[in-house]
């Protein structure tokens, strides 16, 4: 298997649309067209968020958002991880914890001092890899939502 993480562009458009409806539908949760429309024009744009892809044989399998932003608690900012996913049919082979190496080093390259992201409770093959790429934070997350 050939594994290439690399900035999301704007060719992979109908790859992230696959990956996109797969990470939405595990999170069993639904979108606007035009909602995922800008979501993708800003990812490739790059401001405010940035997003890598994993490339699997030439094929896209996996992607991850990130957003850097200020803190009122270190003159650095922080980088919120805020998506994650992995097509199922390769899940095990290296490829999230490749893509969350890809945040590290841009958050890194930014200057950023820390990123940090949620998952559900859970969601326990995620978090086993989490548990190997970071510490589990003692924070709770409230919401409140305008809907």
């Amino acid at each position: 298997m050939s594994l290439t993480v690399r900035k999301l562009e704007a060719g992979d458009e109908a790859g992230w649309r696959r990956l996109w409806a797969g990470y939405l539908a595990f999170y069993r949760a639904e979108l606007a067209e035009a909602t995922t429309a800008e979501i993708f024009a800003r990812l490739v744009k790059g401001e405010p968020h940035f997003a890598f892809v994993a490339e699997c044989d030439g094929a896209l399998a996996g992607f991850v958002h990130a957003l850097p932003h200020a803190s009122t608690w270190a003159l650095e900012g922080y980088c919120y991880l805020e998506d994650l996913f992995v097509d199922s049919s390769v899940r095990g082979a290296g490829i999230g914890r490749a893509l969350i190496e890809a945040v590290y080093e841009e958050a890194e390259r930014r200057g950023l001092s820390r990123v940090y992201w949620h998952t559900e409770e859970g969601n326990a093959t995620a978090r086993r890899l989490y548990d190997r790429v970071a510490t589990l934070s003692e924070f709770i997350q409230y919401r409140h939502a305008k809907h």
